[in-house]
């Protein structure tokens, strides 16, 4: 079991399973926020964590910016220092220049953008190793890019505890603490349109990271 603090509750999928479907089952099914869901597997981290915003949709689509910074604060921490960790616009985590995973938010799709929705759901996919590739060069991976001493269990504990405090500086400054914090990695673009953009991560391919 990872090592969280309140008000996390784990659920730990076996490899095949998707976390951000569970997450989604689970918020329909009345489950609370805090629930972190996570996939066993050896080549990505995959995770899902589930929220319950008091900002109309519009604002807490947001809480993508948030999630973002979370996940490179806790890949900064364990970073080869010579190489750059960036985020781009609008859901992509690039390491060295290349891509090696993203993030991307669920919500009930009867909820409009004016309206608070019952729940919301933070999740993101990081490429660790590039066990599947076709002809010419394998895509970025974590492991091969130099995070020779990444640990799924003790990287998803420290992206909930930077998790926590992103979304304790939205509580006290709104979605622009967030946005601030996504911007300190470099990310380029603007939050227009974040609606329409986050209809489909934009950095999956048939599922999975993609190049």
């Amino acid at each position: 079991m990872l090592a969280l603090p309140p008000p996390y509750t784990e659920i730990a999928l076996r490899e095949g399973g998707d976390a951000m479907q569970r997450a989604r089952a689970e918020a329909e099914a009345g489950a609370g926020a805090g629930l972190l869901i996570w996939v066993r597997r050896p080549d990505v981290v995959e995770c899902a964590v589930l929220l319950e915003p008091e900002e109309k949709l519009a604002d807490a689509r947001q809480v993508m910016f948030a999630g973002l910074a979370a996940i490179a604060d806790s890949l900064a921490a364990i970073s080869p220092p010579e190489k750059p960790l960036t985020l781009v616009w609008p859901d992509r985590v690039h390491f060295d220049g290349a891509l090696v995973g993203g993030a991307q938010i669920d919500w009930p799709r009867a909820c409009l953008e004016q309206d608070v929705p019952a729940w919301l759901v933070f999740g993101f996919t990081l490429r660790l190793l590039a066990t599947h590739y076709g002809d010419g060069a394998p895509p970025a991976a974590l492991i091969d890019e130099g995070f020779d001493d990444f640990e799924s269990g003790p990287f998803l504990e420290s992206f909930g505890r930077h998790l926590m405090l992103a979304l304790d500086g939205w509580s006290q400054q709104g979605p622009k603490a967030a946005l601030a914090s996504w911007r300190r990695y470099g990310a380029p673009g603007t939050v227009k349109n974040l609606a329409a953009v986050q209809q489909t991560p934009s950095w999956m391919v048939d599922g999975e990271v993609g190049r």
